[in-house]
Parts: structure tokens; C-alpha cells; sequence
């Protein structure tokens, strides 16, 4: 509709005006809620035709438009905006061919699609997934799918942090304190053992720097001369080195932790298509910085660490290698972004990482650029806010991390609870039960973080998330099902409702809602994809369902005696629910046929 009323605009001006009017004049938005309306057209860019005020202006096209176009029905004029009304035989002929269209849901098709790297997750194995890890793989994920819904090529990606002083803490404290402990032995997850010996080491560790400070050092001076951050150090370049028994105990311990994610993976219902791990792609970095130094594009500190002096781009000095030549995250990052260009050729490399690390990664972009790389335009931040709980902010050195596994356990038995309390699943068998426990709790769980704008910190609060009233996923699962109930009555009562037509169909301000709202959901998944954004749509999901929730109470469907109604109604509901489903998913969450 907006390009034929542009055309239509145009016509106006050349009858009214005598004048030819360029596109880039013509605003046409969406009318805003609180005045009546589809589409309105910003007056002032056309005063220079009229030479007159702009609500007489907006007078004189309204009127042509509607004496001339009969899709618009009507017009008033505020200040400056002409808004527009079009017609419910528009609109109905609009749906009419929408839901005949067999690729009605193939939204956002690009013209030049792209090869995309989507990164995600990116654990340290040296403790368990947690709740900040939960909104990453679940950004990750649907930003994948958006993406690949409009038809570009996507490689989900993870780079797995298993190096570094971090991880010889965990390995230090299993050797010193561990007993042999193996995940078989304590009956726990590897990633959650591997965690354990993670806080103990810093336990132990904050009582030598403690005792250090007692004896007159400062705390700078007391990190440093700790014997176990001595002895983590030595471990480290021990692993550099390759000492078999470094590396064979980090291989063992490393091998646990792994074990352990793809458990929470499978619950979370994602996964990758490459994994890349920092032990592989530092050594490349390293060459990459090695190179950049006999370049004299980095300099080489008295103490014989490697830097950059990235001041000129209004950064600061950026260590890439220590002075003992252990490299560090940055060094790691560089030879993992060379790393899939060589594989893919990719045009964009989307890195899902929160906005603590907005830093580092501007200063990735200028580094590889500075060594030559004109690839690294393609390389994007998707910046997302911090989650916390309602008790507040998780710090994992403390042990105070949101497990995921004890989130996903938690949403399955509150999912279980609520649904229960409903008494709404009487005819079903204890294995299908517990099979729709577990897609209403993690369609909770992911709708309610996935809800958010990214760029925004939120509180993830359980119980408000499960609420099957209100802004949740279980509200959006039961409008699905709702729908799906409708058809397998309309089966009972022999209506076929895989060939039905309406032809002299008659809509009300309901149905032509949905109607609207439907033709907005290619826009919005465009919209998403652009600015990676999955809570557009969930947000668009949410809305469809309410709007479909008010015209299902207000209406009988297969009771409404007028077939061409009857019609218009069932295949409106049809393509609700296919809508529904697309957007959710998009999203990633799963929709049950009965709850």
C-alpha cells in the first residue's frame, strides 16, 4: 500500500500543483495510535508545491485521494500530517491474497544474500554455563535463524576459551586439593566439578594474598607474590611448552567440562556448526603478531612484551604478546578472525559478546586493519546488557553464578506446577506431560530474555516469566494452541477447511486488525535482521496473540452462520497460528499442538 499511495501522492501534486515530485519527499509512516488512521504523510517537505499552510495543503490531497483512489476511505489532517484511512475492501482483498500466496512466511528475501559468521557462547571450561551464557547462546541462536530466514548463508560459530591463567587455576586447585575426583566419582557434572576446584582455588588463593598483606605488602604486590598465582603462572608456560603433563591433565579436566555443555546445549536446543578453541587459534595469533612486529607496525617493550600503540586512533597501548611471550585474549581473537576468513571468505563475522568487551572489540577491528586485513570492516559487535536476577549480579570467581542447568530444572518444574494448577492436561500420558513441561519452561525462559531489547541490562525473574497471562511465552504457546484446538473441531465437525474461500466476506474492526497485523510481520522480521534485534519479534508475537485472544473471545468462529464469515474467520486463524509459529521459531522455542 505505501507504494501505490506514493504513486498516487505523486499524481496529487502533478493534478494540484502542477508539479513533479521526487520520492525522497514523500514520508509516509504508520499513523500513530492515539489519532485515526493507517498511514500518514508529512505535509512539509510539499509546501514548497503548494505554497500554502500545511493543513490546507493536506486538505487538498486528502480530498483528491479520495475522490480519486477508492482504497482510501477517508482522511483528517493534524498540523502537518495528512492521515489516511484505507478502506476494509482493501484490506480484506490485501489478506485475500496473502493467504493464497503458498510463500506467505518467506519473509526478508535479500537480493544479494551474504556468507555471515554468527559467534556465540564462548565458554571458559573452567566452570559451568551460567545465566549470562543463557541470553548469549540464546541471541546467538535466534539471530542465526533470523538471518537465515532472509536467506543469507550463516555459520554458527563458538570459540571455546580453554587456555590461559584461568583455566590453570581450575587444574592447580584439582592437583593440590582434588583427591583424584573424577565426575563419575562425585556424581556431578564435569563442567560443574571442573567449576568447583575454580572457587576453591580462589579461596585459597584470597587467604595467601590476605596473609601477604598482613605481613606489609600492598595488594598489588600480594596478587603477584601469591605462592598459587606463582605456581598458576609456571603451569602455564608448562602448557606453552607442551609438557605432557600439563597438557594431559588440561586435555582430562577439559574433556569433562565439554562433556558437561553439550548436556546444557541439547536442553537449551542450541548447537554450532563450527567450534573453534583458543589453544588452536592463539598460535596463529601469535604469528600474526610476530609478523605485525617485523612490519614495525608493533613495538617490542623494554621488558620484551609486544604492543600496539592504537593512540592515533584514539585508543590507548594494546599488550599483545607478555613479556614471558604467554599471549592473551586479543592475541587469541586475531588469529581466530584469520582463522575463518581463510575458511569462509565471510562478509560479515557478527561476534555476540556483552558490552563490557565494546572496547576490546573496536580495538580488533583497528588492529587487524593496521596488519593489512580490509576484511575487518565486516566485523560486527552485537552488544547485548548484562542479566541479572532479582537478588542481583552473579560473580563466578565468588561462586555465586545463576547455573544454567539449575535455571532450565527450575522452568521445567514451575512450567509443571502452573499447568498442573490449570488442570488442562487430564487426557494426557506422564511422558507427554512432561514433554510439554519441558516446551512451556523453556519457551518461558527463552521468550522472557529474548523479549528484551539486547542493548538493555534486565533482571530475569522466573516467576513472572511462566505466567500464562500477560507478555510471557507460555501466553503466546496457548494462543497457538488455542488456534490448533479450532481446527480439530472444525475436523469433528466435517468442515474441510483445506480449500475454503470467502468471497462476500464482511470484516469487523477485529478481523481487519489482524488482518493489518499480519501484513506487518515480513517487515518486522526485515526490521529484526538489520538491527539484530530478536526482541521485534517477539514482541510482534505477543501482540498477533493478544489482538487474535481479543477476537476469539468477541467472536464465535465455527458458530457464526454466515459461511463466507465462517471462512474469513477459520482462515484467519490459520494464518495466525502459521504466523505464530514462524515468529516463535525465528526465536528459537518450541510450540506444542495441545497444552
Amino acid at each position: 500500500m505505501e507504494i501505490i499511495l506514493k504513486e498516487k501522492i505523486k499524481e496529487a501534486v502533478k493534478t494540484i500543483y502542477n508539479s513533479e515530485l521526487k520520492d525522497d519527499l514523500i514520508q509516509i509512516q504508520e499513523t500513530r495510535k492515539d489519532f485515526k488512521g493507517d498511514f500518514t504523510l508529512v505535509v512539509f517537505p510539499l509546501l514548497r508545491f503548494s505554497k500554502n499552510t500545511p493543513e490546507k495543503t493536506g486538505e487538498m490531497i486528502g480530498k483528491y485521494l479520495t475522490d480519486n483512489f477508492p482504497s482510501v476511505a477517508g482522511f483528517n489532517v493534524i498540523k502537518g500530517f495528512l492521515n489516511l484511512e484505507i478502506s476494509d475492501s482493501w484490506w480484506i482483498e490485501s489478506f485475500r491474497k496473502l493467504s493464497a500466496e503458498k510463500n506467505h512466511l518467506e519473509t526478508c528475501q535479500v537480493k544479494d544474500p551474504e556468507t555471515i559468521l554468527v559467534e556465540y557462547s564462548s565458554p571458559n571450561t573452567n566452570k559451568p554455563l551460567h545465566l549470562g551464557h543463557i541470553r548469549n547462546n540464546l541471541l546467538g541462536y535466534s539471530l542465526y535463524r533470523i538471518l537465515l530466514g532472509c536467506g543469507h548463508r550463516v555459520i554458527k560459530t563458538n570459540i571455546v576459551n580453554d587456555r590461559g591463567i584461568h583455566i590453570c587455576k581450575s587444574m592447580l586447585a584439582w592437583l593440590k586439593f582434588g583427591n583424584s575426583e573424577t565426575p563419575e566419582s562425585s556424581g556431578m557434572k564435569g563442567d560443574h566439578l571442573v567449576g568447583k576446584y575454580y572457587v576453591l582455588f580462589e579461596q585459597k588463593y584470597r587467604i595467601q594474598i590476605d596473609n601477604l598483606i598482613k605481613e606489609g605488602m600492598d595488594e598489588a604486590e600480594a596478587k603477584n607474590a601469591a605462592p598459587l598465582m606463582q605456581e598458576t603462572r609456571a603451569m602455564l608456560l608448562k602448557w606453552e611448552a607442551g609438557d605432557k603433563d600439563v597438557v594431559d591433565l588440561w586435555k582430562m579436566m577439559n574433556s569433562w567440562v565439554y562433556t558437561g555443555f553439550d548436556e546444557t546445549y541439547k536442553k537449551l536446543g542450541v548447537d554450532f556448526d563450527k567450534i573453534y578453541y583458543e589453544s588452536d587459534t592463539y598460535k596463529v595469533g601469535k604469528d600474526i603478531v610476530l609478523k605485525a612486529l617485523n612490519d614495525k607496525i608493533l613495538y617490542r617493550n623494554e621488558d620484551s612484551s609486544i604492543w600496539a600503540d592504537l593512540t592515533p586512533d584514539g585508543l590507548d597501548q594494546k599488550l599483545l604478546l607478555r613479556s614471558d611471550g604467554t599471549a592473551v585474549y586479543m592475541t587469541q581473537d586475531l588469529g581466530t578472525a584469520v582463522d575463518r576468513y581463510r575458511e569462509y571468505e565471510f562478509d560479515r563475522n557478527i561476534y555476540v559478546v556483552g558490552n563490557e568487551q565494546n572496547y576490546h572489540f573496536q580495538v580488533l577491528k583497528v588492529l587487524l586493519k593496521r596488519m593489512g586485513y580490509e576484511w575487518a570492516d565486516g566485523l560486527s559487535h552485537f552488544s547485548y546488557g548484562m542479566v541479572e536476577l532479582p537478588e542481583g549480579r552473579m560473580k563466578s570467581r565468588e561462586g555465586t553464578i545463576v547455573d544454567a542447568d539449575d535455571l532450565i530444572r527450575e522452568m521445567q518444574v514451575t512450567a509443571k506446577e502452573v499447568s498442573l494448577e490449570l488442570g488442562k492436561l487430564s487426557d494426557f500420558s506422564e511422558e507427554e506431560k512432561e514433554d510439554i513441561f519441558r516446551i512451556i519452561g523453556m519457551g518461558a525462559l527463552k521468550y522472557f530474555i529474548l523479549k528484551v531489547d539486547p542493548k538493555k541490562n534486565m533482571t530475569f525473574n522466573p516467576a513472572e516469566s511462566i505466567d500464562f497471562n500477560g507478555n510471557t511465552g507460555p501466553f503466546i504457546q496457548y494462543t497457538y494452541t488455542r488456534i490448533k484446538s479450532v481446527f480439530r473441531k472444525a475436523e469433528q465437525m466435517e468442515i474441510n477447511t483445506d480449500h475454503i474461500k470467502f468471497s462476500g466476506a464482511k470484516a469487523g474492526p477485529k478481523e481487519i486488525e489482524l488482518i493489518k497485523l499480519l501484513r506487518k510481520f515480513s517487515e518486522t522480521v526485515t526490521a529484526a535482521a538489520a538491527g539484530y534485534s530478536p526482541a521485534l519479534i517477539a514482541n510482534y508475537c505477543y501482540e498477533l496473540s493478544r489482538e487474535y485472544n481479543q477476537f476469539y473471545h468477541d467472536f464465535s468462529i465455527l458458530g457464526e452462520i454466515d459461511e463466507d464469515t465462517r471462512n474469513l474467520r477459520l482462515i484467519l486463524s490459520k494464518v495466525t497460528s502459521e504466523v505464530i509459529f514462524r515468529g516463535m521459531w525465528l526465536l528459537g522455542i518450541e510450540m506444542p499442538e495441545r497444552m
